[in-house]
């Protein structure tokens, strides 16, 4: 699958990005150019597969949850790092367990979302996505 990044950023209408179960690959660098990036609280995000990750960097997928626990996947890590901006509370048990219930909650995040960023010219969102993308993986 190919993406066109470039084009996505260049969307002068709002992009809100919402993780809900595992967001990997190519497929994770087009949700990063979110203004609004968003996870469930049990989803996971990450460029590259704990497997993978692990058969490259120590050239054996046996120390896949080494390679996890660098990769800091969870929704947690990532709001810590700055890559995700919101988590979204699921229902007890996870969002299978109410599907209604979680669906509410996605669709009232996704509604402040667009909200938030309804007061923003074209110019501006473009503007807003290319400094958030620039800013992901730059310490304090």
């Amino acid at each position: 699958i190919a993406y066109n990044l470039e084009a996505m950023m260049g969307l002068n209408v709002p992009v809100v990005c919402v993780v809900i179960g595992e967001g990997g690959s190519g497929g994770a660098l087009a949700i990063g150019i979110g203004n609004h990036v968003h996870m469930l609280e049990h989803a996971v995000y990450s460029v590259i597969s704990p497997e993978a990750a692990s058969a490259i960097l120590y050239r054996e997928q046996g120390r896949a949850q080494q390679a996890a626990e660098a990769l800091k996947p969870t929704a947690q890590d990532l709001k810590t790092l700055g890559v995700v901006d919101d988590i979204i509370e699921e229902p007890r048990g996870g969002a299978h367990k109410d599907h209604v219930e979680m669906a509410q909650r996605l669709a009232d995040k996704v509604t402040a979302s667009l909200d938030e960023l309804a007061s923003l010219s074209g110019e501006e969102l473009v503007a807003q996505r290319v400094a958030r993308f620039r800013q992901l993986g730059r310490t304090a």
